[in-house]
């Protein structure tokens, strides 16, 4: 069986940059023998994604393989519908049904596999393999020491533009209304998204779920969330930074 480079594409701006990094690289040294990108979808993350994944797919010049857990029909809704649970300390239930499951039904022992993680995540990189001992890790961007603005910077010198997500000030191009947001997060929600922030409200008060915790410390319903708690920080930098440039260079990018 051929050796694969699989590169899971999470339609974030440091997944697409590990991606076309790991594939330039595997040009050059022939890693691997087969190239996956996969994509995981789901159904509430935002409707621009599916732009962005065109641009970036015709960016690598290689197919992006779309994947769903079909048990949830790809929705975290369905996941906390069903579990009555939407987190707690050892996580959120929808990364584990709709994301982990698909990863480890796909990945084969062999694979070389390639996660988003930038240089400010190096403790979420070393939990990965602390947790998969079984998956062979290549975190391309901590290698070149690349953080997520210099991602998102290589996006746009590439002429791609970045997720919309990014565009309103949001961290990450997670799903709309994570449950893994904090009272800033969740009120930048309740302004920019009130569907979504009203729908969030109603499920979580009907299965229990506490999702946010007061100036005390204290856990709440997301329905008793003051409107001015928390803090977001809007519109990312996007300036590219001394590793960006000279990784850009050296890679045509």
């Amino acid at each position: 069986m051929k050796k694969r480079l699989v590169c899971w594409f999470s339609c974030g701006a440091a997944s697409a940059v590990a991606t076309k990094l790991a594939i330039i690289e595997n040009q050059k040294r022939r890693l691997a023998d087969d190239v996956l990108i996969a994509y995981i979808k789901i159904k509430e993350e935002h409707p621009d994604n599916a732009r962005f994944l065109r641009d970036c797919e015709r960016w690598f010049n290689t197919p992006i393989v779309t994947l769903t857990n079909e048990k949830y029909g790809g929705s975290i809704v369905n996941v906390f519908n069903r579990l009555h649970f939407m987190g707690g300390i050892s996580g959120a239930p929808c990364t584990l049904h709709l994301k982990k499951e698909i990863r480890r039904k796909v990945q084969r022992p062999d694979d070389l596999q390639v996660l988003g993680y930038t240089v400010e995540e190096m403790n979420r990189a070393d939990r990965f393999i602390d947790a998969n001992a079984e998956a062979d890790l290549w975190p391309v961007l901590i290698e070149q020491g690349l953080t997520k603005n210099d991602c998102l910077a290589i996006i746009q010198n590439a002429g791609i533009a970045p997720p919309v997500m990014y565009k309103l000030g949001y961290r990450n191009n997670n799903c709309i209304g994570c449950v893994k947001g904090g009272a800033g997060y969740w009120n930048k929600i309740r302004v920019d998204f009130p569907e979504v922030f009203k729908q969030r409200c109603e499920q979580s008060r009907a299965i229990g779920a506490r999702l946010v915790r007061d100036s005390n410390g204290n856990r709440i319903f997301l329905d008793e969330l003051a409107p001015d708690a928390g803090k977001y920080p809007d519109e990312p930098d996007f300036q590219c930074g001394f590793m960006c440039e000279i990784i850009s260079k050296e890679n045509n990018l």
